[in-house]
């Protein structure tokens, strides 16, 4: 009962900002690689966090921000994934290392594709962080590909946008046990 609330509530107030335009606030960085450092300030980001990391990931193969991620958790940062879940059969995923780190995941499993590429960072704080874009959390984002990263500080309004539609998504995956049962 209480998660059918809590996704009403979820639901209610995405609807109250989805579609709509939100106010233009903060900052915005915009990095496109190969030729911009996106891993380098990605892991700024990840270091700055203070109270959650909640992520959206269609490929995680970045040693860089997986280590990341586990350092923030280390300090007490609250870090939670949620993964497309055929992608995270990928030989060289991180997922299981995140999950075997203590970090929380949960696999997207009602979509072709869980396509998303988002860290919401403090996104219920003074100071959010949101960072999208094409960039997987891959090494061939930085190095190989053609991608694009854009990052908004300081949007209270876009932060809650995003970690409303994170929990939304969430709702509807599964635990990584649950998904690893035989």
């Amino acid at each position: 009962m209480r998660k059918a609330a809590a996704l009403l509530l979820t639901l209610l107030a995405l609807g109250a900002q989805a579609g709509g335009p939100l106010p233009a606030a903060g900052t915005v960085e915009v990095l496109f690689t190969p030729w911009d450092d996106a891993e380098g300030a990605l892991l700024r980001v990840i270091g700055q966090a203070r109270q959650s990391i909640h992520v959206q990931a269609y490929s995680f193969t970045s040693r860089n921000i997986g280590w990341a991620l586990g350092e923030a958790k280390r300090r007490g940062v609250r870090v939670e994934v949620l993964a497309d879940i055929e992608s995270s059969k990928n030989r060289n995923s991180l997922i299981d290392q995140l999950q075997e780190g203590g970090i929380p995941v949960w696999f997207e499993v009602r979509y072709a594709a869980a396509h998303n590429k988002v860290m919401i960072v403090d996104g219920e704080g003074p100071a959010p962080t949101v960072v999208t874009g094409s960039y997987n959390f891959t090494y061939s984002a930085q190095a190989r590909n053609s991608e694009n990263m854009v990052i908004f500080r300081d949007n209270a309004p876009l932060a809650r946008a995003y970690l409303s539609n994170w929990r939304r998504h969430r709702a509807e995956a599964v635990s990584y046990r649950e998904a690893m049962r035989p």
